[in-house]
């Protein structure tokens, strides 16, 4: 008998308060939910709630990636009632703890990839790639991603951990933290120029441990092909992680409203398909996305190619 994919979600992620006209909204993940359960295979998903925030002590985790002035001022923001980090990131009164609540259904996420030697899918909100050690934005609070690189890195046996960032606006906040980390490799395929105007591919970290790969507004999987198999296949290859974990943002979609990338749903398997070919152990945590047909559809077809490949 097969293991069943997991799919860590609580409805909890729902109660981050962005306002009726905000794209990251809770829709985003209901839309995503409903879309799993409506597939052939959804008997072969295990829906698994992460670990409240303090039974883990995940603000440990939070405070060795950002500053305890930042997360101090998060949580007085919501305990306020809330308020904006920048223009675009709200934080409501519940923000803070589900962020943190977030946190941790990544951390579970690595633990159960690095227990099954499988991938695994962290349905959560809010996102964090754009996350900075002391500032939060581009609707981030947290940078999940690379907390749960450093907490993989804490983990018996495992001395590299790669992140790949396909979501089409790139991950500013990852990668000025991990790029000093030698143990960490960050690969970002981008839309250029876009928000937030980083990501240039002359940027290869303090240790040649970055990869940047921005693509034209326009682009198609033909050219997200031609970019994996001639830049990020080879450098996450060459790194050879033991764990990869990915920024699966699901906005390069061509019925995206925040960006002029071509993607089509059923794309996001060839790239699934991709990371399959570097390891087993993928940790998949949603980012961005904010067309809900296409992102559930995306999502839909990231863990198809994965069961495909587990059978």
């Amino acid at each position: 008998m097969s293991l069943k994919f997991p799919i860590i979600y609580s409805d909890e992620f729902l109660l981050h308060d962005t306002g009726y006209y905000h794209p990251e909204k809770p829709e985003r993940l209901t839309a995503i939910k409903a879309a799993l359960h409506a597939t052939a295979w959804a008997d072969q998903l295990e829906w698994q709630s992460p670990t409240p925030a303090d039974q883990r002590s995940v603000i440990n985790n939070v405070l060795r990636i950002h500053a305890s002035k930042y997360v101090q001022g998060i949580r007085h923001l919501a305990n306020r009632g809330g308020g904006y980090l920048d223009g675009d990131t709200p934080v409501s009164p519940r923000s803070y703890e589900v962020a943190l609540l977030a946190v941790s259904a990544w951390l579970d996420g690595v633990d159960r990839v690095l227990q099954t030697n499988s991938p695994a899918f962290v349905l959560a909100r809010p996102p964090g790639h754009h996350a900075l050690r002391e500032i939060g934005m581009g609707f981030c609070i947290f940078n999940n991603a690379a907390i749960a690189a450093d907490y993989a890195l804490q983990q018996p046996g495992i001395e590299r951990v790669g992140i790949l960032d396909w979501d089409v606006h790139h991950g500013n906040g990852t990668q000025a933290i991990v790029e000093s980390h030698p143990q960490i490799a960050y690969c970002s395929l981008h839309e250029s120029p876009q928000y937030p105007g980083t990501g240039r591919a002359t940027e290869r970290g303090h240790h040649e441990n970055v990869l940047n790969v921005p693509m034209k507004s326009g682009s198609t999987i033909a050219a997200y092909e031609l970019a994996f198999e001639q830049q990020v296949m080879p450098f996450l290859t060459a790194f050879q992680p033991d764990l990869l974990i990915v920024s699966a943002g699901y906005d390069a979609n061509q019925a995206d409203p925040l960006s002029h990338v071509l993607l089509q749903p059923e794309d996001y398997g060839i790239l699934t398909k991709y990371c399959l070919q570097i390891t087993s152990r993928i940790l998949f945590g949603l980012e961005g996305g904010y067309d809900l047909p296409a992102i559930a559809e995306s999502v839909v077809a990231t863990i198809e190619s994965c069961l495909i490949h587990s059978s």
